[in-house]
């Protein structure tokens, strides 16, 4: 496993590993989607209080699960780049900041289409809801940073430092409806009890989470991809402008 993992962190070793995983993980992620989607549609019945409303959940858990996951993912990659030094930690970090930022976004817009007729309103500074806007915030800032700094080194120590003191964000967002009253519910998935709600609908869910892992895995991987790519293509024009000089 270790040799696995140093072996890949040769660009072009990596680049040819995605090559050949990348169909795989888009073929997983369609498939895991229509039986997760058929599960939600057709074998969970509808809640007796939010009636069908209550298959929002489908698409909204399993991107607050993703928002969750990609943070935390930058923050073993900002360890990696700052402890390890493994050269495709930067790359990791920064192919994981859009998709955990769209999986935010997701998570906020569908939250509120579903708290609308729930609550009676789009949005409440509930804890959950803004801990996580604070989240999506965190994802836009990070971005911004990579951006900012021209040199890609000091851009990957300026975005881990970021990133790992951002990350203190996480266990808010999972723990802020145990910790204060809030309108959101508590968890009712991953609980140290078991989960409390009926197989039929718990199944489905677990299922479009495991999609939008896929999905994950498979957008992560393609962005690496282009990066190296596009790192490559900067080092050819630095060196032909060297050879010109």
């Amino acid at each position: 496993m270790t040799d696995t993992f140093y072996t890949l962190a040769n660009p072009q070793r990596f680049t040819r590993f995605a090559d050949r995983l990348l169909p795989w993980l888009a073929v997983a992620t369609l498939l895991a989607l229509a039986i997760g989607q058929y599960g939600a549609w057709f074998v969970a019945p509808p809640d007796y209080q939010q009636g069908e409303t209550i298959r929002i959940k489908y698409i909204h858990v399993p991107a607050a699960w993703m928002a969750l996951f990609g943070w935390t993912m930058m923050a073993v990659s900002a360890l990696g780049t700052l402890v390890f030094r493994h050269p495709l930690a930067d790359v990791a970090q920064k192919a994981a900041a859009p998709i955990g930022a769209a999986f935010c976004a997701i998570c906020l817009i569908t939250g509120s289409l579903w708290g609308e007729p729930m609550w009676g309103t789009w949005w409440v500074w509930d804890a959950r809801l803004t801990s996580m806007l604070v989240l999506l915030l965190m994802y836009i800032g990070v971005m911004a940073l990579w951006r900012a700094i021209e040199d890609q080194g000091q851009a990957a120590k300026a975005v881990s430092i970021v990133t790992l003191v951002g990350a203190i964000n996480i266990p808010i967002i999972k723990f802020s409806v145990d910790w204060w009253n809030t309108l959101h519910q508590p968890a009712s998935v991953l609980r140290l009890d078991g989960p409390a709600i009926h197989p039929s609908m718990l199944w489905p869910l677990l299922v479009m989470g495991l999609a939008a892992g896929l999905g994950f895995a498979t957008l992560m991987v393609l962005r690496m991809r282009t990066e190296l790519m596009e790192r490559r293509l900067r080092r050819l024009a630095l060196n032909a402008a060297r050879e010109h000089l």
